[in-house]
């Protein structure tokens, strides 16, 4: 069963970071901190986005929430899509109950892995959504009123330091990926290109055709475009 939320008022940053105007951040991965401190969830994913719709992972908690975020950005469905779409909250407090007839597909992927609860928080800028922040639990179960508060707070406290990140390591072009951040998935964004060379087409029809064949073959869509920027696999002698 899926619960979706009204928009919630934030408390002040303060009230829960009393440090958060001092707060310099190092490495992207202090953004995950706090909500880990505060909610007591297990992990957590967050990314930014482009008008386009263009995906910017700033940082993955651990190895579990970077691939709940991969597996959302191969499929392009799942809770942080919904948030990304409405700007409000989406809550799975238990993931193995309800049909989640938004992302079948999803749900079905995430079977394997050790999650019981998802939850997705928006970053605002003003009334736009510009990123999200995906929550997890091992444990299934509802974040209590006061956790959804501060989940709200930390999200609006951070959403300006996270498009910084996210505009730093774009124009970082020597800045590391790894699978816990993958940044800009450069690669994607190249190889989404050269099938579109190929195939003579849109770069929706490409990216796709990209997402089709990883689905397809059990792959990530970030090893397959690995494959087509390295030259090992052409979308232009595949069958259609």
């Amino acid at each position: 069963m899926v619960f979706k939320t009204r928009r919630i008022a934030p408390r002040r940053a303060v009230d829960v970071m009393p440090d958060s105007k001092k707060v310099v951040v190092v490495d992207a991965t202090d953004l995950c901190l706090p909500f880990i401190d505060e909610l007591g969830v297990t992990g957590v994913s967050i990314a930014v986005f482009s008008p386009t719709g263009g995906q910017s992972t700033i940082c993955s908690s651990d190895a579990v929430a970077a691939r709940i975020d991969e597996l959302q950005f191969d499929l392009g469905e799942g809770p942080q899509w919904a948030t990304l779409k409405t700007g409000t909250p989406t809550l799975v407090p238990d993931v193995c109950t309800g049909t989640h007839d938004r992302w079948p597909i999803f749900a079905a992927s995430i079977g394997a892995l050790d999650v019981g609860a998802l939850f997705a928080f928006p970053l605002l800028m003003g009334a736009v959504t510009i990123g999200t922040v995906g929550l997890y639990r091992r444990t299934a179960g509802a974040l209590s009123p006061q956790h959804m508060e501060i989940a709200v707070t930390l999200a609006s406290a951070l959403s300006d330091v996270a498009v910084s990140h996210a505009i730093a390591g774009a124009d970082d072009e020597g800045a590391l990926e790894s699978a816990m951040t993958p940044a800009m998935r450069r690669e994607v964004h190249q190889a989404t290109g050269m099938i579109l060379v190929q195939l003579d087409t849109t770069a929706t029809i490409a990216y796709s055709r990209l997402q089709a064949y990883a689905f397809a073959n059990g792959r990530t869509v970030q090893d397959v475009a690995r494959d087509v920027v390295s030259r090992q696999l052409s979308f232009r002698f595949l069958p259609k």
